[in-house]
């Protein structure tokens, strides 16, 4: 199921400056969450694991059923948010997990999913919004009013904006560095690919051509690559949103969907 990846040059000389004692790891299979079972055969490759749960009471009445196995006792491993690339420090050392559909990453993108996750590993930064938002979790299913699934949907966008944040720096940086300038370039290149939509997001939504929660997606998406974001999605690319974190979030949501009602 599992198999140690070679790292080339680039990637060994991110992780050792990054996550030096991070275990990076081919899965055979595409998983939006691996099997309990299969999650911990894991220790057979890490000195030991350390399985996460969290409060039931963190959990509004209309969760969905996959965050309440993500919070629950089973040694839970990724959620349907989550991309090509999977971290997890519920194991020691932590794990880098690339899943099946690398194989069809282009080796560029792929690089720099994996350098990424090393970076977001020295950042410190939850591996899920659960824990992101903690007890607050229900504030912010309140201030959405949508269905669970849906306020889910922000919730993970939301994170991915504040990550975004705490890592677009150290991105950026690697402009001035040759070794990894190549890493730098394809950060530049994903974000120019989301470019174009963003000035339409909020025509988009007015015209039901995309629901909020796709909007606040791909907006919060964009706030890792440094672009303008339109309103009002550009009150999450602050200092005081990277600073304030989930309270800020629930602020925000709160403002907007009180102005979405009117």
């Amino acid at each position: 199921m599992f198999t140690e990846r070679s790292l080339s040059p680039l990637l060994s000389t991110v992780r050792q400056q990054y996550a030096p004692a991070a275990t990076v790891l081919d899965v055979e299979t595409d998983f939006d969450t691996l099997p309990p079972a299969v999650a911990e055969d894991l220790g057979l490759l890490a000195d030991r694991l350390d399985p996460t749960s969290y409060p039931a009471d963190w959990l509004p009445e209309n969760a969905p059923t996959v965050l309440e196995e993500y919070a629950g006792e089973a040694f839970t491993i990724g959620t349907p948010d989550d991309g090509t690339v999977v971290w997890t420090t519920q194991t020691e050392p932590p794990t880098v997990l690339c899943k099946q559909r690398a194989e069809n990453t282009p080796d560029d993108f792929l690089n720099f999913l994996i350098a990424e996750a090393f970076v977001q590993l020295d950042c410190g930064v939850p591996e899920h919004f659960l824990p992101f938002f903690g007890e607050q979790y229900p504030d912010l299913d309140a201030a959405v009013g949508l269905n669970g699934t849906e306020v889910y949907q922000i919730a993970a966008a939301l994170f991915d904006g504040w990550v975004g944040l705490q890592t677009r720096e150290v991105f950026a940086s690697w402009a001035d560095d040759d070794e990894l300038e190549p890493l730098y370039d394809a950060w530049i290149d994903a974000g120019q690919r989301l470019e174009p939509r963003l000035d339409e997001l909020s025509r988009a939504v007015a015209h039901n051509e995309m629901t909020f929660p796709a909007a606040t997606e791909y907006a919060c998406a964009a706030i890792k690559h440094d672009l303008d974001l339109p309103t009002p999605f550009s009150a999450l690319d602050t200092t005081a949103y990277r600073d304030h974190g989930a309270a800020y979030a629930i602020e925000w949501a709160e403002k907007t969907f009180a102005e979405l009602r009117e």
